[in-house]
C-alpha cells in the first residue's frame, strides 16, 4: 500500500466533514466528487445550490452526496455573524461588516463552520493566495494551545526513490515563514517531525539544511542553522535530528557517512527543514516538477483546527490528497 493509500485508509476509518469553499473552480468539483467516491470525507461545498448544480452537470461529476451550503439561506448565518463580531470586536468589526464578509467571502464562512463545530476542517487555496487562505483561520480559529509558531509543510511522495522513507518526505517551511529565526526554525522542526509521524506512522529523521555541513562554511546564515539545531536538540531530545547539513549529506547514505560521520540522521533524513522560505519553496517545486513528485500542501500546523492551503498550480488529484490529509489531521485533533 502506497503512502497516499495509507492516508486515505486512515481518513476512511473515521470520516470527517471537510469544507471546500472554492466553488468557482472546476478542480474543486472534480476533487469533491472523487473524495466522495473514495469515501474519504463528508464534503461540504459553499455556494448557491443552483450554481453548484449547474457546474456539477457541466463537469459531469456526481455530487449528490455532498452538502451544499448557501450562506445567504443558512439558518446559522446570524449565529455566525454574532460570533465573528465577538471575535473581531477589538478590531472594530460591526454586524454589518461581519454579514458582508460571511456572504461574500466563502472562506470566512467555511472557517466559521469549523469554529462553530459544524465542520472538522477546510481546504482552500486553488485560486486564492496563502495569505487569503490563512488570514481567516488565524483571525477566527487562532493558534493551537502550546503552539510557538504556525508553519507550513509539504508531504512529498517521490516515485522510484530510494531516499527518505521510500520516497516520502516532509519539507518545511515551504509556504509561510519568510526568514525564520533560529528559535523559529527549531519550532518548525519540532512541529514537522510530529506531523510526519502522525500522518505516516514512521519515525522522523530531521535534517536542518544549509549550504554547509557540520561547519564546512562560515557565515551568519550557517550560524543560524547551527543555533537552530542546538535549540531543537534541547527542546526535542526524543527526535532524531541533526545539522547543519547539505541536502546530499542529509539524504544520500554514502555522502552522509563521508561528510557527517557518526550522525544518525545524515544520509537517512525524511524530514527536511529549509533555512528560509525561498529555499523551501524552490526546493519543493524542483522536486515536484523534475522528479514528477506528488506534493501535498502547504499543510499548516499550529492552527487550532485543520485548515490547509493549496498551491494555485495544484491538480484536482492534489486536492483529493489534501482532503484526506486534512481529515486525518482532524482525527488527531479530535
Amino acid at each position: 500500500m502506497g503512502f497516499m493509500d495509507e492516508i486515505k485508509a486512515k481518513a476512511r476509518a473515521d470520516r470527517k466533514r471537510i469544507v471546500l469553499p472554492e466553488t468557482e473552480d472546476e478542480r474543486t468539483y472534480r476533487a469533491a466528487a472523487k473524495a466522495i467516491e473514495e469515501d474519504i470525507a463528508d464534503i461540504i461545498l459553499i455556494g448557491k445550490a443552483d450554481v453548484v448544480a449547474e457546474k456539477e452537470k457541466e463537469y459531469g461529476v456526481d455530487l449528490s452526496k455532498a452538502t451544499v451550503i448557501d450562506p445567504e439561506k443558512s439558518d446559522k448565518l446570524q449565529s455566525y455573524i454574532d460570533k465573528l463580531v465577538e471575535l473581531r470586536k477589538k478590531k472594530g468589526m460591526t454586524p454589518e461588516q461581519a454579514k458582508d464578509t460571511l456572504l461574500n467571502q466563502y472562506i470566512y464562512y467555511g472557517v466559521m463552520m469549523v469554529k462553530m463545530g459544524d465542520a472538522d476542517g477546510l481546504v482552500s487555496g486553488a485560486c486564492h493566495s496563502t495569505a487569503n487562505t490563512l488570514r481567516p483561520s488565524l483571525q477566527i480559529l487562532k493558534t493551537a494551545p502550546g503552539t510557538k509558531l504556525v508553519s507550513a509543510f509539504f508531504l512529498m511522495n517521490v516515485p522510484n526513490c530510494e531516499y527518505g522513507d521510500n520516497g516520502t518526505f516532509a519539507f518545511a517551511d515551504c509556504g509561510l515563514n519568510q526568514n525564520p529565526t533560529a528559535e523559529e526554525l527549531a519550532a518548525i522542526a519540532g512541529s514537522t517531525a510530529k506531523s510526519f509521524k502522525a500522518l505516516t506512522g514512521h519515525e522522523p529523521r530531521v535534517a536542518m539544511l544549509s549550504y554547509s555541513t557540520m561547519g564546512s562554511a562560515k557565515h551568519d546564515d550557517v550560524t543560524k542553522v547551527q543555533e537552530a539545531t542546538r535549540i531543537a536538540k534541547e527542546e526535542y531530545p526524543d527526535i532524531a535530528l541533526d545539522g547543519e547539513m547539505q541536502l546530499d549529506a542529509a539524504i544520500v547514505p554514502s555522502v552522509g557517512e563521508f561528510k557527517a560521520p557518526g550522525s544518525k540522521v545524515a544520509g537517512h533524513a525524511n524530514v527536511l527543514i529549509f533555512p528560509n522560505l525561498d529555499a523551501g519553496n524552490i526546493g519543493y517545486k524542483l522536486v515536484q516538477r523534475l522528479a514528477k513528485a506528488e506534493a501535498y500542501g502547504p499543510m499548516t500546523q499550529g492552527i487550532a483546527a485543520p485548515v490547509n492551503d493549496l498551491s494555485r498550480g495544484c491538480s484536482w488529484e492534489d486536492i483529493v490528497g489534501v482532503i484526506a490529509i486534512t481529515a486525518v489531521q482532524a482525527q488527531m485533533q479530535g
